[in-house]
């Protein structure tokens, strides 16, 4: 029998369908907005609503705006002549909380993951070409996710691209700030190892 009324019961399973949100903090969650005054819950839905509503993706690099273009790909002030290549509109927003980089983005919702059925045509690389010439771009900074679908998106992203006369780069992987070496895994090494300066 379940111990739940039907909208309740809606209102889990819709909530469980979020990533991260397993059962226990769905209906751990539907008990808080239940117990919320009426108002507060109107005004969560009609956010969802309007942000699911109004929010599209950029025409130029594919970042989420609410017009036909983003405030980056607006913005004068941002260096024309790089673009960082991330996998996803979070890592735009990881990015920008840096404060270090003041280029402009390319967005290309996913990774190429051969084991998933997942290619070059499936995310959004064909729409960066035209922009490396329209803004006379120096550099590609690929910024994808540091495992094999990431590696393998920066490999064809470097063979596409370099042959144009562009710099291509890849952000560097390897230890974090306040670390220890003796917890790091053997592939962070090497990476780190790989990815040494001069001091």
């Amino acid at each position: 029998m379940n111990p739940y009324p039907k909208p309740m019961g809606k209102l889990i399973g819709e909530l469980s369908k979020l990533p991260g949100i397993g059962p226990k903090t769905a209906r751990r969650l539907s008990f808080y907005i239940l117990g919320q005054p009426k108002t507060d819950v109107k005004n969560l839905a009609d956010a969802l609503l309007e942000a699911r509503e109004q929010i599209n993706y950029c025409s130029n690099c594919n970042h989420l705006t609410e017009g036909e273009t983003c405030t980056f790909c607006q913005s004068e002030a941002r260096n024309r002549r790089t673009i960082c290549v991330v996998e996803s509109p979070r890592d735009v927003v990881a990015m920008e909380k840096t404060g270090e980089y003041k280029g402009l983005y390319h967005v290309l919702h996913g990774a190429i993951s051969p084991m998933d059925g997942i290619g070059p045509d499936e995310i959004k690389i064909r729409s960066l070409i035209p922009r490396l010439k329209q803004d006379a771009v120096e550099e590609i900074i690929v910024a994808t996710d540091p495992n094999a679908e990431g590696d393998a998106t920066a490999m064809y992203l470097a063979k596409l691209i370099k042959p144009l006369g562009v710099k291509v780069t890849r952000i560097a992987h390897g230890i974090p700030v306040g670390g220890d070496l003796e917890y790091a895994d053997e592939v962070t090494l090497s990476k780190a190892l790989e990815g040494r300066r001069e001091l």
